[in-house]
């Protein structure tokens, strides 16, 4: 397995937030596999305010599943941290709108990073914000 650091796993979920079909994110997942990173990633609409630990919690959710991480707490912790870190970075635009978008999620040795691609705003008056958020377990 080829280590990397904290800068390509952070590049890594970008990359998965960023797909716009199953199929791309499939393939991305598949090649980053290849190159020693786990990868996750989940679709999520809603209003952001009450939203909040829905994220985090299918951001956990999916990395559990797809085995970027264990069952244990640390790990969860880890990933919730850093989608909580992802969140605060997209409040301000956030607050009392609507967002949709998708959560990636990327591992390689004790690094992980979530990030957030999301529309914000009312019907098709969107703005665009990514968070970003790393831990290390």
């Amino acid at each position: 397995m080829n280590l990397v650091g904290s800068k390509e796993v952070a590049r890594a979920a970008i990359e998965m937030s960023l797909t716009r079909t199953r199929e791309e994110e499939k393939a991305l997942k598949e090649q980053l596999h290849r190159e020693g990173i786990s990868a996750a990633a989940v679709d999520y609409g809603g209003e952001f305010i009450t939203s909040v630990n829905k994220i985090v919690e299918r951001a956990v959710v999916a990395a559990k599943r797809e085995g970027v991480i264990s069952e244990t707490h640390p790990e969860e912790g880890a990933v919730a941290g850093a989608t909580r870190e992802a969140i605060s970075q997209i409040m301000n635009k956030a607050i009392g709108l609507n967002v949709g978008g998708k959560i990636g999620i990327a591992r390689c040795g004790d690094h992980i990073s979530v990030a957030l691609f999301f529309g914000i705003g009312m019907i098709h008056l969107n703005e665009v914000a990514i968070g970003l958020g790393h831990r290390v377990v």
